[in-house]
Order: structure tokens, then sequence, then C-alpha cells
């Protein structure tokens, strides 16, 4: 049992690997995606640098990143 569960934790990054795989159309609309991501993130560092209530600017992230990226942080979270 214990050598079973072991060669499971084992093989499972191997699994993980080959079922990440991706076609040309899928890594196309990943790139498309992330540029997505990178505009919504850039237009909401402009927000706050013109003078825009934080809270303002993360709403207007919000609605940019809706699909995009997972969670209300379109992919992307740091500390605050």
């Amino acid at each position: 049992m214990i050598r079973k569960l072991l060669l499971a934790l084992l093989l499972a990054p191997c699994v993980a690997l080959a079922a990440d795989k991706h076609d040309d159309k899928e890594i196309k609309k990943d790139i498309e995606r992330h540029r997505q991501m990178s505009a919504a993130h850039e237009a909401a560092a402009k927000c706050l640098e013109s003078g825009s209530k934080p809270e303002a600017c993360q709403k207007a992230l919000v609605g940019s990143c809706k699909g995009l990226g997972i969670g209300k942080y379109c992919g992307m979270k740091h500390e605050h």
C-alpha cells in the first residue's frame, strides 16, 4: 500500500506535465490571453498614476479581466 502511494506521488508530476501539452492553437490562445491581461494591468497602473482612487482602478481591472485571469486579481496578486 505504501509503495503504491509513494509511486503515485513520484509519478504525479510526470502525469501533470504530460497533460499540460498544448497544440499551436491553444498556445496562440494563451499568448493572446496574456497580452490582454498585460494590457489590463497596464491600464490599472496608468489609472493609479493618474491619481484615481485605488478602489476605482481595481474595479476597472476586474471588469477588464473578466474571464481572463483566475480570481478577482486577473491572475496576479501581490501583497497589500
